[in-house]
């Protein structure tokens, strides 16, 4: 048997790292559509158990599935 090991070119073009990144991010931002779509369901007496006011729960609603960053409040 030789020493040689077969690869994919396009593996070798795309670092595991990055893809485990691009997974994650994907993963991230379906997990804030699934969130963000629960948070709109509640009701106002949901929403007072958790802190949160109807006007921010459609703040956070709003924001675009990728961004995941913190914010604070203005």
């Amino acid at each position: 048997m030789s020493g040689f090991v077969l690869s994919s070119p396009l593996a070798a073009r795309r670092p595991r790292g990055v893809v485990r990144a691009v997974l994650a991010a994907v993963a991230g931002a379906f997990q804030a559509i699934t969130t963000r779509r629960q948070l709109l369901e509640m009701d106002e007496r949901m929403l007072k158990d958790i802190g949160v006011t109807r006007a921010e729960a459609l703040r956070e609603a709003a924001r675009a599935p990728w961004d995941n960053g913190l914010r604070r409040p203005h």
